[in-house]
């Protein structure tokens, strides 16, 4: 063994390590043999088996109990209902009277010695037996005695004297829940058949509805044990308030549901301030209070102004008080808010309806642009009722946007509701179309100039002031497709607005970024209308739109941070120039060259270099077009005077940088020889061009691996690989036809297996010959 230790040092650590070992070994038996002079400790014994388990119960007594009680109350009332409506005719007047009491007595004075018993379940089921007797007992007189008496009167006066009775008879056993609810359920009943019976009008059935949801308030805030009165007070209130809003619409300007809707109103913004939770009865209240007021006040409702007074009502209610003085409870406060929103989101929706097919008709012009008669524009009746409810609106959430800062929604409202006022206005008010586009483009412009006011980050009504800019400038351009001179002046203010939103570097970068691209897109617009007012046939129309291009590439460096977006939708006029150039070769030529000059142009700038090789493809592609159109037929009298001089050019480049890549200095020139002349010789049924252009491939291929240059290597080998392809292809056609059809897909099975056999090898030798190629210059 070999260790850097002398031998005096390792013989003094082994004799360390054994001294701690040999004392390591006394301390563990020393505190063995302490252990075995303990008492012996018990192991713990085997677990007892678990209990068996005891019978469950699916019912407990209570429950079984509930069940015996009620099934018997049930059992009993079915034999009185019997007994009332069969057997009644089997016994004389005196006794039926004598049952009817003694049973009815003995059924509601039962559960008084149960009570004191403390069987309460018991006297609950008895005592909802005698109840129902009583009922009977009503029925019986009116059968026996009152038979003359209107059905519904009667049944109006006896649910009274019942609920009356039921009450008492609560008050008079406390430890009785059932009969105080079922007298509030009883109690609902008088004044709801009394106006039946009498015949009365819908006003008047509302108005006993909202007395009876008036005492029912009462009794629920006087009464602790009359809890089941508010849910039927709020019942029967919100068929009152039903009542009167049907009412108020199908006749407008009556007083009768009116004061209905008032005292609801009243009613509602009673109890929403006694009872703090209940801010809901707060906003049928606001709601009933608006209708009344304004229902008088709007004489018919087709005239359209009924929504505007409805919402100068709501505004002239609700708000003062939903913002009022803090003596007034919050309840009353947030259902007063509520109603006031309710109301003016109503008539927003309203007026956004009526403004939408408006502004929808411009759609018309595109089917007759530049026509000599004008579509016509569909606008509704009361144009101004409408403007003048989303003004209003616009201002109401406005409001409420000041009143909460920390919610976007109210100012996303305001600036929505208030564009589409301004915008629609002179539409809907009928302004002649120059007014309307002059007042509708200024608003537009306006919508941009608040999307573009500084603030932090990115703000809802920023976003939503950029939306309605969008909106209404399409809007505007389409509606200023009708005239030769609008369109072009639209336009122009639309580029011009466009432009001055991007070099407002105070705005938002967002803002900035879409107002570039807007002013290159309606820039183009603008060039293909002047295009149009032209005698020029469509594809020349190309330089024209180019121009827009042009500039952007030319007026780059000012852009600052919105450069390339503008740049990007630069892209757009360029496309459409080649597209509409298609048709034509030499416009197309010419559109081919001129967009490579403006990517040339941008290609001078360090940062946009990538650009040379658009636009030297873009040359390469003008030039071939241009010759097709010109019929050439040896196309190397074209390539060679190009491609001489551009080798030279790289050649002296690379003297004077060697670390200039061969692609860099003799690709464009290769290529502009190579391509074409492989293009013409696969169409060439000659021999001589495809020979030439073989020995020419294969001189190059060999000078590019002597001299160690890529591009040259692989352009040759690549041009002699496709011209040896080319040459080939029939004998090839005909070799594979003469084969079998079995051996074409054996040959391919065995390769694979093969290339995966090896599959490690090949890919290293891959990797030298990658590195081999990059080794080349």
């Amino acid at each position: 063994m070999n260790t850097p230790l002398s031998p005096a040092e390792e013989l003094a650590l082994i004799a360390g390590e054994l001294a701690r070992l040999d004392a390591r070994r006394a301390h563990l038996t020393a505190r063995r043999d302490w252990l075995l002079r303990l008492p012996p400790i018990p192991w713990p014994s085997a677990p007892a088996p678990p209990p068996l388990p005891l019978p469950v119960k699916d019912v407990s007594g209570r429950g079984a109990q509930n069940v015996l009680l009620t099934l018997g109350a049930v059992l009993l009332s079915v034999a009185a209902l019997a007994f009332t409506l069969v057997s009644w005719g089997s016994l004389g007047i005196a006794g039926r009277a004598a049952v009817l009491a003694v049973v009815t007595v003995g059924a509601l004075v039962a559960p008084l010695p149960l009570l004191r018993r403390g069987l309460r379940s018991t006297a609950e089921s008895v005592a909802a037996l005698g109840l129902l007797l009583t009922v009977l007992d009503a029925y019986a007189v009116h059968a026996v005695g009152m038979s003359t008496v209107d059905g519904t009167a009667y049944a109006a006066g006896a649910a009274g004297v019942l609920a009356a009775l039921w009450a008492g008879y609560g008050f008079a056993l406390p430890g009785l829940r059932l009969p105080l609810p079922v007298a509030v359920a009883a109690a609902q009943l008088p004044l709801p058949l009394a106006a039946l019976a009498s015949a009365a009008d819908p006003v008047g059935f509302g108005w006993a509805l909202l007395a009876t949801a008036a005492l029912d308030v009462v009794a629920a805030m006087t009464v602790p044990r009359a809890r089941a009165a508010w849910p039927a007070g709020a019942a029967l209130g919100v068929a009152a308030l039903a009542v009167g809003f049907v009412e108020s619409a199908a006749g407008p300007g009556a007083w009768a549901p009116a004061l209905l809707l008032a005292a609801g109103a009243a009613l509602g913004v009673a109890v929403a301030w006694r009872v703090p939770r209940a801010s809901a009865a707060a906003l049928a209240g606001a709601l009933a209070a608006v209708v009344a007021v304004a229902g008088p006040l709007a004489p018919r409702w087709d005239t359209g102004w009924a929504v505007p007074a409805h919402l100068a009502v709501a505004l002239a209610l609700t708000l003062p008080a939903a913002v009022g003085a803090a003596s007034v409870p919050a309840a009353v406060r947030r259902g007063l808010a509520r109603a006031g929103l309710g109301v003016t989101a109503a008539a927003a929706l309203w007026a956004l309806a009526s403004v939408v097919p408006s502004l929808a008709a411009r759609l018309r012009v595109l089917g007759e642009v530049w026509a000599a008669t004008t579509p016509g524009v569909d606008r509704p009746a009361t144009g101004a009722a409408v403007a003048l409810t989303l003004l209003v609106t616009a201002g109401a959430a406005a409001a409420a946007a000041r009143l909460l800062p920390g919610r976007p929604e109210p100012g996303v409202l305001a600036v929505v509701l208030g564009w589409a006022g301004l915008f629609a206005a002179p539409v809907l008010l009928g302004f002649p179309v120059a007014a309307a586009l002059a007042a509708q483009l200024s608003v537009t412009v306006a919508a941009g100039a608040l999307a573009l006011r500084p603030r932090p980050g990115v703000s809802g009504p920023g976003i939503a002031a950029a939306g309605c800019a969008l909106l209404g400038a399409g809007n505007v351009a389409v509606g200023a497709l009708d005239g030769r001179l609008a369109t072009v002046l639209v336009l122009g203010a639309l580029t011009a607005a466009g432009a001055a939103g991007a070099a407002y570097r105070a705005g938002p970068g967002w803002a900035r970024s879409g107002a570039a691209v807007l002013a290159v897109g309606w820039a183009t617009a603008l060039a293909v209308s002047l295009c149009a007012l032209s005698d020029l046939a469509v594809v020349w129309w190309a330089p024209p739109v180019l121009a827009v291009a042009a500039a952007v590439v030319a007026f780059g460096p000012r852009w600052g941070e919105v450069r390339l977006p503008a740049e990007a939708a630069s892209i757009a006029p360029g496309i459409l120039a080649l597209a509409v150039a298609a048709p034509d070769r030499h416009a197309l030529a010419l559109a081919l060259a001129l967009a490579g000059v403006v990517c040339a142009a941008a290609a001078v700038r360090a940062d946009r270099r990538r650009l040379g090789w658009a636009a030297w493809a873009l040359f390469v592609a003008a030039t071939w077009v241009r010759l097709s159109a010109s019929g050439v037929v040896w196309p190397e009298a074209y390539t060679l005077p190009v491609t001489v001089p551009a080798l030279v050019v790289g050649f002296l480049r690379r003297r004077r940088d060697p670390a200039a890549s061969s692609w860099t200095a003799y690709a464009p020139g290769l290529a502009a020889t190579l391509l074409p002349t492989l293009i013409a010789a696969w169409d060439d049924p000659h021999w001589q061009r495809p020979l030439l252009l073989g020995l020419a491939s294969l001189a190059l291929t060999l000078l590019g691996a002597h001299r160690r240059l890529q591009a040259p290597l692989l352009l040759g080998a690549a041009t002699l690989a496709a011209v040896a392809l080319h040459e080939l292809a029939p004998y090839v056609v005909q070799v594979v036809g003469a084969l079998p059809r079995w051996l074409p897909p054996a040959l391919a099975g065995l390769l694979l297996l093969a290339v995966g056999a090896t599959y490690e090898r090949r890919l290293r030798d891959a990797r030298r010959l990658r590195a081999a190629f990059g080794r080349l210059g």
